[in-house]
């Protein structure tokens, strides 16, 4: 069975860092293209940083030279580093695995980043 879980999200002060954690298991991330979305309140998934199977990255503008994706292949595990966080990171923070060649993605379940003073 393949599961993506988060963790590392919680409350933050604006200016805070939070690094977020996706772990996998059942599936190798080695092979898949991950994606962190966000889901604000009120509005539309949106997407934060993708990292491809070789380690590209790219970010959605407003957190550009703030957050940072990377990943573990070895603890197959996928991050993001963010820093001076304001109150519009506020978001629910899901991880997603894509393998273009099979065709297969997983989602996780999320984890809540909420940044307020």
């Amino acid at each position: 069975q393949v599961q993506l879980v988060e963790s590392g999200g919680g409350l933050v002060q604006p200016g805070g860092s939070l690094r977020l954690s996706c772990e996998a298991s059942g599936i190798s991330l080695s092979f898949f293209e991950m994606t962190w979305y966000r889901q604000p309140p009120g509005k539309l998934r949106e997407l934060v940083a993708r990292i491809s199977r070789h380690g590209t990255t790219t970010y959605e503008e407003s957190v550009k030279g703030r957050f940072t994706a990377s990943r573990d292949n070895a603890k197959n595990t996928l991050y993001l580093q963010m820093n001076s966080l304001t109150p519009e990171d506020t978001a629910v923070y899901v991880c997603y695995a894509h393998h273009w060649d099979l065709g297969t993605e997983y989602w996780g379940q999320g984890t809540q980043v909420t940044v307020s003073s």
